[in-house]
């Protein structure tokens, strides 16, 4: 049986406090990226990625807290995409610049995406750093990024983020 631990469940909520887009703006691109609450039940990150002024990305974050995750080992998405590639990405404290992320294709449609959270290979401004791949015991801040180095509108529709532990059989 597997052991899930929610962080975010967009149907238990009825706002959005916690989240924030972070556009490539910061850079002086003009992508531009927003995020909705939608049906009750579903948050809606939509937006435009612009490739003038260097730019090419917009994110949504979250953050957690401080959630111990020792005792995980996947992070599962329920989430409805459009054909595109996206990041999740995941801090382990407030005060690390860099970020772990893993690549992911989001199809039209709802589905379940199960990210081992070892497989998360750190970053720093889309440079990949020569350390090891997560295995740290706390996760602060959760998003997710689309930067596919083309223009283009994108739409990706959440439900949920939970925490699992392995499957025992």
């Amino acid at each position: 049986m597997v052991e899930a631990k929610i962080i975010y469940d967009f149907s238990k909520v009825e706002n959005l406090d916690g989240w924030y887009v972070v556009d490539d703006g910061v850079m002086g691109g003009r992508s531009k990226g927003k995020l909705k609450f939608e049906n009750g039940d579903t948050g809606v990150f939509s937006g435009k990625i612009s490739l003038e002024n260097y730019g090419g990305f917009s994110s949504i974050r979250y953050y957690a807290g401080k959630l111990n995750v020792k005792k995980n080992k996947y992070i599962t998405v329920i989430l409805s995409g459009d054909d595109k590639y996206y990041q999740l990405r995941i801090r382990s404290s407030r005060n690390d610049r860099h970020v772990y992320t893993k690549k992911f294709f989001a199809k039209d449609g709802w589905q379940e995406i199960r990210i081992p959270l070892d497989s998360m290979e750190p970053y720093f401004r889309g440079q990949r750093l020569r350390m090891s791949n997560f295995d740290k015991k706390y996760i602060s801040e959760i998003g997710f990024l689309i930067g596919n180095k083309v223009r283009e509108n994108f739409e990706l529709k959440i439900r949920s983020i939970m925490l699992e532990e392995d499957y025992e059989l």
